[in-house]
């Protein structure tokens, strides 16, 4: 019985230490991974920015230049914004083939009747909001444009309020004040390029339709994050691609329907034939603004799944700032003062959003260290008694 008692007692030892070398080894890992995935994290919010500042600015300059060349579609202009989510659906098939247990998750999903009205519902609401931005681009100033386009800031934060239960910080405010003060700054530059022949009852039409539209974006983006978080509660690549895909499918049908009902298909032809830069120039313009609406889709709807949709109002919103500057180039308007002022602000509020972020992370950081030196000690206690 004594050398029964002394083999059972080593082989109890033996399996002490081994759970106590796992147990070690978890500890280390847990402590590695937060860093390497908040590394991974700031890559794909990087490239998220990227691509909405880049599509925004692209796309907006080519929606202007249709309309001051001769361009006088809305359903046209509305379309290209939606009708392009094909060429995103290689690459949705391309990630899910090289990474398929990504899409795996053991919470279960919504059913398809759920799924379905949701994308219906933002589809609605992503097609009233695409006409309505088309007729200010159209019978606006871009100065002015751009300046009711920046209250989308202040219908989100409001929408945010209620729906997302955002917190304001200091920095965060700060951030959306200035964002907002450098594009009001723009209503001041007289360079503003006009529609030839707008009457005063439309612009008034294009005031009305651009603070709807602005208002309707900012319900969007926080409906966007809702979904995500209270019904979708998927953290994956298909996700993303899904929100994007089925609401502009609800979207581009919902415009066709639209365009073929105005009639205004029927005078495509004439448009086309006397658009000022040309027929292959103006069916490129078409092409490539939907390509950049698409870029920039994946930028907003990434940065609203990672972040908030606070935050990605508010990078759209520093990227209003770019357009003034690029019309410098393309439409050879003058750079002032006030423009540069407008893009120093705008990168001055970015970076105060960024550094409530740096902040979030250094606290989150320091959170998950004092539970990995509590969960050491812990341990350390246990094996004493032991």
């Amino acid at each position: 019985m004594g050398e029964a008692e002394e083999v059972q007692l080593q082989i109890m030892v033996q399996e002490a230490k081994e759970e106590n070398s796992l147990e070690s080894a978890s500890i280390t890992n847990q402590s590695t991974l937060p860093q390497r995935r908040n590394y991974n994290w700031w890559f794909r919010i990087s490239l998220y920015i990227l691509f909405l500042l880049f599509g925004q600015s692209v796309a907006l300059i080519l929606g202007r230049q249709y309309f001051v060349r001769g361009g006088n579609s809305k359903w046209i202009a509305t379309l290209v914004q939606l009708v392009g989510f094909p060429i995103l659906i290689p690459y949705y098939f391309i990630v899910k083939l090289k990474n398929p247990s990504a899409n795996d998750i053991h919470t279960k999903p919504p059913s398809a009747l759920t799924l379905t009205a949701i994308y219906v519902s933002l589809g609605l609401l992503v097609a009233a909001d695409c006409y309505l931005y088309s007729i200010g681009l159209q019978y606006l100033p871009v100065s002015t444009y751009t300046l009711i386009c920046a209250s989308q800031l202040a219908f989100n934060s409001f929408f945010s309020f209620f729906l997302n239960s955002q917190k304001f910080t200091p920095f965060i405010i700060n951030s959306l004040v200035i964002l907002t003060i450098s594009s009001v700054l723009l209503v001041f530059n007289n360079e503003s390029a006009d529609p030839a022949g707008v009457s005063k009852v439309k612009y008034a039409i294009g005031f009305i339709c651009t603070v709807a539209a602005s208002a309707g974006y900012g319900l969007v983006l926080s409906l966007t994050q809702l979904c995500f978080k209270k019904v979708l509660k998927r953290q994956t690549f298909k996700v993303v691609m899904d929100m994007i895909i089925f609401q502009e499918i609800v979207a581009t049908a919902i415009t066709m329907i639209g365009l073929f009902a105005s009639q205004e298909w029927n005078g495509l032809t004439r448009e086309m034939n006397e658009y000022q830069l040309g027929k292959v120039s103006y069916v490129m313009n078409l092409v490539w603004t939907s390509i950049a609406w698409q870029v920039f889709a994946i930028g907003c709807v990434g940065l609203i799944f990672e972040v908030s949709s606070l935050f990605s109002n508010a990078i759209s919103v520093l990227g209003l700032p770019i357009v003034p500057v690029l019309a410098v180039f393309v439409f050879h308007d003058k750079m002032d003062g006030i423009k540069a002022i407008s893009m120093l602000l705008a990168v001055w509020g970015f970076l105060s959003y960024i550094y409530q972020h740096y902040l979030d992370d250094r606290k989150s950081k320091a959170e998950n260290k004092n539970v990995i030196e509590v969960s050491k000690a812990s341990h350390t206690g246990t094996s004493r008694n032991d």
